[in-house]
């Protein structure tokens, strides 16, 4: 069955249109250094320990308020998760206030109140700020663990950790960090099916009393408040908080790889590559190498005007966007460039990391200039940001910075030279003691990653040690002929469908909350109709008659791009694989592994199909698909067969975009029941 990856197709022209609205002007001439005032916080400190900062912001009529946890990162052993879990448990509901009563009373406040395993956040008009602080406090203090409301998170992580053993970039976070820091460690493990399913009531409120407690925490406010008042609402609200005297662990040592090493994460169904270069350093805030590696790292992967970002993206084409992170989180300070990339251009775009990292050292005048007038209009812009200020406050402390460091932050830019950078690169980007991670698709990209020159090292998802995999071995008597055969007959047999002149579905799925409606028609000849729809208004529409066709998208209209009209008009079936058989565009690949099933692989020019051995039915197909200059590959897997008009037809589709699965449920097919006026 042809199944034009409308969703994909959807995205795509709505890329196409912001792509038109990129500015390209030139960077103007920077200016002189502005003189920064940035205000300083009043501060107390509660006798249960929690540290209070204040700064006030008249300005807007509006209040935030932070509160952060300062504390290493918590070992969990054999019941990780348990400290996700507890978060999750925060906020919903108090021993004085029930969950709803609780959200409802934010609502109508118009406030913003979050909580997550380090801390809290609150936002509202400042004349509700007392209400809202108080419900943040209550929520904080008195907590309602329940079991059946701990149960219903265990379900929902469990859902998500099987989402995520699909998914390359969760798997790549995952796996990577275990081999940094070691998967039985406080930063490299990771939950598992079982440690959830061990976590009990018990173990949330345990983990509460001893990890979210105030003695190491600290609460900011900024906004609209008066130091004296704002002092004496913290002080009724958050003096019941008991603090826990725990004593923490101190982490256990990290060293980076002996040499520069590949390690490979096999993923079987990835239509790209997770690429991470990296390796652990120890840059703190207060190091006099600290802004020059800023800079350097700013200059290297900071944007779309550095390195990496031209050259795999803009002059290779290898990926959407490449880029790289200078950490200097007291926990875990480290170095790491990264791209999703295609995967058969894995190797190539390891290559020109390992390029760019080792030129990093040495930069030129202009990008040095460049750089620190990007950075330092960056700062002053964040200044209109109460939660700048806030970020500030909090840093100072938990990274015992000098009172003048933002005072003087655009001073420190402006002193780094050339060889500043050079210096502070030595001293935290090592490239021969690089940790190279790649999470992809290994049968394909393994033989060119070898073929660099480095060690290479084979795991699975759980950041196990393993052996190279490799493709299975194809029956002599097994060709595209016979995979299209053994399909057709599955669904219901070549009679079957060549009755289909037409076919037409209805299906709906939820992004980001929002629940969306497609309309999709097929015919023979390439014939094609979409419409996406969101509470019944239409949202982007494409169509092609057999012949010509257009998009629409935000209200625009434009003509179906040449190369789109040549695809629609090249699938001349409703099902492909009718025309199997006749064309020499279709390749058998193999038999590889898709959600834990054997399938064979068919390939044509812009499509990669996949076949059950066992039972037949496409289980997936990935489309390629081009945006400008660049190219994607899209994934869409099929279950759920169910009879129409005697052919077997799927009712829920998954499709995975960005990194982001969509999951669609077909509601209703009909057949022969389009007209040729449906397609124009």
């Amino acid at each position: 069955m042809k199944k034009l990856s409308y969703i994909a197709a959807a995205f795509l022209f709505t890329g196409m249109l912001s792509a038109q609205q990129i500015d390209l002007n030139a960077m103007p001439k920077p200016g002189a250094t502005p003189t920064i005032n940035i205000a300083k916080p009043k501060t107390f400190t509660l006798p249960n320990g929690l540290q209070v900062m204040v700064v006030e912001n008249n300005k807007l009529p509006r209040v935030s308020a932070n509160l952060s946890m300062d504390r290493p990162p918590i070992y969990e052993g054999e019941k990780a998760g348990v400290n996700s879990l507890m978060a999750d448990q925060i906020g919903k509901g108090t021993k004085t206030i029930s969950k709803d009563d609780f959200n409802k009373k934010v609502d109508y406040l118009g406030a913003s109140v979050r909580f997550s395993s380090n801390g809290a956040f609150a936002n509202s008009l400042s004349k509700y700020f007392p209400q809202v602080l108080n419900l943040m406090a209550d929520a904080i203090i008195n907590p309602n663990f329940n079991a059946k409301e701990i149960q219903d998170d265990k379900e929902r992580a469990l859902e998500s950790l099987k989402a995520d053993e699909k998914n390359a970039q969760s798997i790549a976070n995952r796996v990577n960090n275990a081999l940094i820091y070691g998967k039985n460690t406080a930063r490299g493990e990771f939950e598992t099916e079982e440690s959830i399913k061990k976590i009990t009531l018990e173990d949330v409120q345990n983990n509460y009393k001893k990890y979210y407690a105030p003695d190491h925490a600290y609460l900011v406010i900024v906004g609209d408040v008066k130091f004296n008042e704002v002092k004496t609402l913290i002080t009724k609200a958050f003096s019941g908080w008991k603090k826990s005297n725990t004593k923490f662990a101190a982490v256990t040592p990290v060293s980076n790889v002996a040499a520069t090493e590949i390690n490979v994460v096999d993923v079987p169904t990835a239509v790209q590559s997770i690429v991470n270069v990296g390796n652990v350093n120890t840059l703190k805030m207060t190091d006099a190498n600290y802004f020059p590696a800023v800079i350097a790292n700013y200059i290297l992967g900071g944007g779309a005007e550095a390195r990496l970002f031209m050259n795999l993206r803009e002059k290779n084409g290898f990926t959407y966007g490449a880029y790289s992170d200078m950490s200097t989180n007291k926990y875990m300070p480290e170095f790491s460039a990264n791209a999703s990339v295609r995967n058969e251009v894995t190797d190539k775009a390891v290559k020109e990391f390992l390029t760019e990292i080792n030129g990093i050292s040495t930069v030129k005048p202009e990008e040095l200039a460049n750089a620190k007038a990007k950075m330092k209009g960056n700062f002053i812009m964040s200044l209109e940001k109460p939660e700048t200020i806030a970020r500030f406050a909090l840093n100072q402390k938990v990274n015992n910075l000098p009172d003048d460091f933002y005072s003087n932050y655009l001073k420190s830019i402006d002193q780094v030279t050339e060889a500043d950078v050079t210096k502070a690169v030595n001293a935290t980007i090592f490239p021969k003691q690089s940790r190279i991670f790649v999470a992809g698709k290994a049968v394909d990209i393994a033989d060119g990653l070898e073929k660099l020159g480095y060690p290479v090292k084979y795991y699975d998802k759980n950041a196990n040690l393993s052996s190279k995999p490799s493709a299975k071995q194809l029956d002599a008597n097994v060709t595209v002929s016979s995979i299209a055969d053994k399909y057709i007959a599955a669904i219901g047999g070549k009679e079957n469908l060549a009755k289909f002149n037409t076919l037409s579905s209805d299906a709906t799925a939820k992004i980001q909350g929002m629940e969306l409606a497609f309309k999709n028609i097929q015919g023979k000849g390439g014939k094609f109709f979409m419409d996406v729809s969101m509470a019944g208004n239409s949202m982007q529409k494409i169509a092609f008659d057999g012949s010509k066709g257009y998009m629409v998208a935000q209200g625009q209209k434009m003509d179906l791009p040449a190369d789109m009209a040549t695809k629609f008009a090249k699938k001349s079936e409703i099902f492909p694989e009718l025309n199997f058989g006749k064309s020499a565009d279709y390749k058998l690949s193999g038999i590889e592994k898709v959600n834990g099933e054997d399938v064979y692989v068919v390939k044509d020019n812009d499509t990669t199909y996949y076949y059950s051995v066992k039972t037949g039915l496409k289980v997936g197909e990935i489309q390629k698909q081009k945006m400008g200059a660049q190219e994607m590959e899209i994934p869409t897997y099929f279950s759920d067969y169910k009879d129409v008009n005697g052919v077997k037809l799927p009712y829920t589709i998954k499709q995975t975009m960005m990194g982001q699965e969509i999951e669609m449920k077909i509601n209703s097919y009909s057949v022969n029941q389009a007209k040729d006026e449906d397609f124009k």
